[in-house]
């Protein structure tokens, strides 16, 4: 387990990351025209390198964008399914991050527009994520092949290993999710520990969106939405990264014991007092440090 503590010089660009949610985050309860333009405004505020090659694909018939930084291998993906409480998010507000993830694993990155709910509830996002995978396949083996997700989207790549063993599919390489949630119940000890020091997230959050994709099902009885309470057997390497101070922490504490008890191999990275999803941000050191994490982490695990 790796933690790394938050350097002086950060204190203020942690505090711009945090306004910058909190500005574009409105109450619970408010209408998700709101919860979406927000994140939209938020995400634009990142400039797309010039040199980034960003391609509309059609995944079959999930739309989404291939993003690759220079030099960045086409025979090699990540499928990365982004943030947003299954609500909010897309393709188009990840370019920027997918561009700096291209550019730390040198593979390319895949970002599908999986349906969101309300319109499109549970299970509608991990059918998308199977259909996705399933295409890749005609494209790229298995062992080129990378998932990861950040937020509810590592919560939804996490589901989606877990259907794919259920369905015989072959495994990809390996896995990784940063700040996932994986508990729609939010149960983690973290919930309560980290609730005065979490700015942006709640058990409240978690529950209230989560009803607004899963709808009245019990959470602890679909793994495909909340994967935490899956069995956790014949999966592949994964790792899962989390801000220490953050309530979703344990979330990835908890999958990462339960893929170990089951034989599996997990790797966790909790570095500290970040906010929620900090590799979101390109201004933060630890987005940075955090994608070095990852790009050692994929290299060990893919086909030079």
């Amino acid at each position: 387990m790796k933690t790394n503590q938050a350097t002086g010089d950060q204190k203020s660009l942690l505090d711009k990351a945090v306004q910058m949610f909190l500005a574009a985050t409105p109450p619970v309860g408010a209408p998700i025209e709101e919860w979406r333009a927000g994140f939209e405004a938020l995400a634009a505020s990142f400039e797309i390198a010039v040199d980034a090659e960003i391609e509309e694909i059609d995944a079959g018939g999930v739309p989404g964008r291939l993003v690759r930084a220079p030099g960045a291998r086409q025979d090699r993906v990540v499928i990365h399914f982004h943030s947003g409480g299954y609500v909010q998010g897309s393709s188009l507000s990840y370019r920027d991050f997918a561009y700096r993830l291209s550019a730390a694993t040198g593979l390319s990155v895949l970002v599908p527009d999986y349906r969101l709910a309300p319109e499109n509830p549970y299970p509608a996002a991990v059918e998308d994520a199977k259909t996705v995978y399933e295409w890749a396949l005609e494209a790229w083996r298995p062992e080129h092949i990378v998932i990861s997700g950040d937020s509810a989207g590592g919560g939804l790549a996490m589901a989606t290993l877990l259907a794919l063993r259920d369905a015989s599919q072959p495994k990809p390489a390996a896995a990784f999710a940063i700040s996932p949630l994986l508990d729609l119940a939010g149960e983690g000890l973290s919930m309560r520990e980290c609730a005065d020091c979490d700015p942006l997230i709640d058990r409240t959050m978690v529950v209230e969106m989560g009803k607004v994709y899963i709808g009245d099902r019990d959470p602890h009885d679909h793994p495909y939405c909340s994967p935490l309470w899956g069995e956790h057997h014949d999966l592949p390497p994964l790792l899962l990264l989390a801000s220490n101070s953050e309530v979703l922490r344990d979330d990835s504490v908890r999958m990462a014991e339960s893929v170990r008890a089951a034989g599996g191999s997990a790797e966790l990275s909790l570095p500290a007092d970040m906010v929620h999803i900090w590799t979101l941000f390109p201004f933060l050191e630890q987005a940075s440090d955090s994608l070095r994490t990852i790009r050692g982490f994929v290299k060990s695990h893919v086909d030079p």
